[in-house]
């Protein structure tokens, strides 16, 4: 009598190679413009006073954001699969690792969902008054919508995300030449700030930290590899159209704020932009600019519910969470785990354990980050001849100088939430048994 072998069960379904080049584009434009470009400008005028060096710090967090954008290009073009960081560190680093990048990335990826969907309530709340205290709702309600649109199918999402993203591009455009253009109505009281008489190494690197933080999201792509037409051709062409896009918004936005309050009026306002729209709108800039943010977070909120479903799908289908997390609808939305994920964004949102959630995940983005990058490196060493559509920028020189920045923001992060950090490891350190129980898991299966 033998006994019966059990096989584990294949996930259902596949994901469909529709995007392309805009998607790129509409993707990284909408995950990484958010709301921080509306207010790091004033953080950074408050340490860097003087236009050379305040503008220099945009520069150079559009040109990390960059090369950062054109080293991952290359393991997401040898490596066209779907599931984001998760994806390099496995094929760079093993089984754990990636796990570990795969767990960490789900938390963080939820949390900023969270984040950004309470922002856009709070926004809302402030723009219809019979919305007041009904921040968390509006959150649910958002999130909710957007998760039943993407459950219809890939198509759907790009569509949604490309429009959302144009429409994004189109307006905060305008809002900077609206600054070039028409004369400033009222000057707002300058923030009582005592603003440093000499540019300090430790201001720039605060400043520089706060600017490439409002980068973030040059990623995008990376979290959609399996379903790029032409990867080789799409994947580093969209992410580097997409960085430059964000940089030229950027630019003209820092530029619009800095021609309408100059400097000293920047600094230190929470709120830059609001600031700029009462100076060229009057009474009304308020309500303008919270048009502007709900729209920005519209966007950026499809963005991240549509990569965070493809990281538990992509571990399902590589054996590292159980198989029905892998299954694709026919239209290639990976339904359980999309519910996954709403379901545990959506107990961020209503537990009000967000902000806690955020802090933690902030030692995860770099962590993630310097991990995808020594991964690029080490498949470079183990594997010299494996087909490479596109090689990173400067290697090694840039993926090495890009992995010791990373390295320095998580220490960076350490000094400035020591228990937030602690926190994070400690989380980081239960994926390890959580690593094993799958293991286990799909091995009995």
């Amino acid at each position: 009598m033998t006994t019966p072998q059990h096989t584990a069960r294949a996930p259902k379904g596949r994901f469909l190679q529709v995007l392309g080049f805009a998607f790129g584009l509409a993707i990284i434009v909408g995950n990484t413009i958010g709301v921080g470009i509306m207010r790091t400008p004033g953080d950074v005028a408050a340490l860097l006073p003087t236009l050379p060096w305040f503008i220099g710090v945009w520069i150079a967090g559009g040109l990390y954001a960059l090369f950062g954008a054109m080293t991952m290009a290359e393991p997401g073009t040898m490596i066209p699969k779907s599931g984001g960081m998760y994806i390099v560190a496995l094929r760079g680093l093993g089984r754990y690792p990636g796990f570990a990048i795969g767990w960490t990335d789900t938390i963080s990826t939820c949390a900023a969902v969270a984040a950004i969907t309470i922002a856009l309530g709070e926004y809302a709340e402030g723009l219809v008054p019979a919305l007041q205290g009904r921040a968390a709702l509006i959150a649910v309600v958002v999130t909710t919508l957007l998760a039943l649109i993407q459950w219809r199918g890939i198509r759907i999402g790009d569509l949604v995300q490309q429009l959302t993203s144009l429409l994004k591009m189109i307006v905060l455009t305008g809002v900077a030449l609206v600054c070039f253009v028409l004369p400033v109505k009222a000057m707002p009281p300058a923030a009582a700030v005592a603003l440093p008489t000499a540019v300090t190494f430790s201001a720039i690197i605060l400043a520089l930290q706060a600017v490439i933080y409002t980068y973030d999201g040059w990623n995008g792509m990376l979290y959609f590899g399996g379903e790029v037409k032409d990867p080789g051709r799409n994947v580093p062409r969209g992410m580097a159209g997409g960085v430059l896009l964000v940089v030229a918004v950027y630019m003209l936005l820092i530029l619009g704020f800095s021609h309408v309050l100059g400097l000293a009026g920047m600094a230190g306002q929470n709120l830059v932009a609001a600031t700029a729209a009462q100076a060229v709108f009057g009474p009304i800039g308020d309500r303008v600019v919270r048009v502007v943010i709900l729209i920005s977070l519209i966007s950026a909120a499809n963005a991240i519910i549509l990569m965070v479903q493809r990281i538990p799908c992509s571990m399902a289908r590589d054996g590292l969470a159980p198989a029905r997390l892998g299954d694709l609808n026919a239209g290639g939305t990976p339904t359980l785990s999309l519910l996954v994920t709403w379901a545990a964004t959506v107990a961020l949102i209503v537990s009000g354990t967000f902000q806690r959630a955020i802090a933690i995940a902030a030692f995860y983005y770099v962590l993630q980050y310097a991990v995808a990058f020594v991964s690029v490196i080490v498949m470079r060493w183990r594997e010299p001849d494996a087909p490479r559509p596109y090689r990173a920028w400067g290697y090694p020189v840039v993926p090495v100088l890009l992995t010791i920045i990373a390295i320095l923001f998580m220490v960076g992060v350490y000094i400035g939430d020591r228990n937030n950090t602690l926190l994070s490891l400690g989380l980081l350190g239960l994926s390890y048994p959580a690593y094993l129980a799958v293991k286990r898991g799909t091995a009995t299966a």
